[in-house]
This record gives structure tokens, C-alpha cells and sequence, in this order.
């Protein structure tokens, strides 16, 4: 079993590697989730929200290595479409996979017996710092960091996590 505070420090780690400056109180208020899969090393992913209101969002996205968000999409919500969101990366290499054309050689490794919960979004992204991308509303994708890691920096619409859709039954969001 992790140890929280272990992989706090690893995470601070990171955004002081990539220069980003966080106050304590945003550091005690990181989320750290392992999305109810109970194997936060290998899917999860830790969050620094600096706002989140009925306009827009700003946040971290922290991802140890090889650490895998998994697969999910934005759907609608009333009248908004869904969320868009444009991830920049600041550290490490980020392999963002996407609807489209399968890629056919790719980076990423589908954590072990979860392959049926990463069919969906075959076309791999590599994104490298001061590279970013623009996923649209309702658009299934998954992402994960490299060997050493990855710092995102994710501008969005409205984050609604409580109306995420992930392809695996078993992801507890909220």
C-alpha cells in the first residue's frame, strides 16, 4: 500500500521540476486519486485546481511515471456540450490518446489486463513541453506520462467531474 505523504513529496517534486510555484494551502488541497481502482501508480493522477467556476477552469495535472489517467470522456450537461480542454505540458513527455486513426506504433503501455477499458481512443498524441492540444466536448481520450513523469497545464469550460463517463465500470470519480 502508498503512503499518501510519499506520494505527495513525489508530486511537489515534479511541479518544482517544472517551475511551478504552489502555495501550502494549494498543496494540502491537491487532489491525490487513485479514481476507486485501488492502484494509484498505475492509474491515477493527482490535481491542483487554481479555479473552477460556471466559465471556466485552471489546473495541474500530475502524473508519476508511467501513471495512466484513464480512458473517459465530457459529455453534455444540459445545454453545454461538454468540456473542452486544451492540455500544455510543462515536464516529462505525455502520450495523449484521442479518437481517430489508430496510431501504429505507440508509446503508451495499457496498464496490465485493462486493455478492454483503453479501445476506444487508438490515435496517439505525443506532447512534449511547451507542446499542447485541444480535445473537444464528448471526445473519448486517456493520457499518461513517461519514464519521467509529467507536469499538464489544463485551461478548460466548467470541470464537471461528477458527469465524467469512463470506459471502466469500476472508475469512482467523485
Amino acid at each position: 500500500m502508498r503512503h499518501l505523504e510519499h506520494d505527495r513529496e513525489a508530486v511537489c517534486g515534479l511541479l518544482e521540476r517544472a517551475g511551478i510555484v504552489i502555495t501550502d494551502a494549494e498543496r494540502q488541497g491537491m487532489e491525490l486519486t487513485d479514481l476507486g481502482l485501488g492502484n494509484f501508480e498505475a492509474e491515477g493522477l493527482s490535481l491542483v485546481v487554481y479555479e473552477n467556476n460556471d466559465r471556466y477552469c485552471a489546473k495541474e495535472l500530475v502524473l508519476l511515471p508511467w501513471q495512466t489517467c484513464p480512458e473517459h470522456r465530457h459529455p453534455p450537461v444540459g445545454a453545454d456540450p461538454g468540456k473542452m480542454e486544451t492540455f500544455r505540458v510543462r515536464l516529462g513527455e505525455v502520450y495523449l490518446h484521442v479518437e481517430g486513426e489508430p496510431t501504429a506504433h505507440v508509446r503508451a503501455r495499457v496498464p496490465h489486463g485493462k486493455e478492454a477499458f483503453y479501445a476506444g481512443a487508438l490515435r496517439e498524441v505525443v506532447l512534449r513541453p511547451g507542446e499542447q492540444f485541444t480535445i473537444p466536448p464528448n471526445t473519448l481520450h486517456w493520457f499518461q506520462a513517461g519514464a519521467e513523469g509529467a507536469v499538464v497545464s489544463e485551461f478548460s469550460s466548467t470541470s464537471r467531474d461528477e458527469f465524467d463517463v469512463f470506459s471502466d465500470p469500476g472508475v469512482q470519480r467523485v
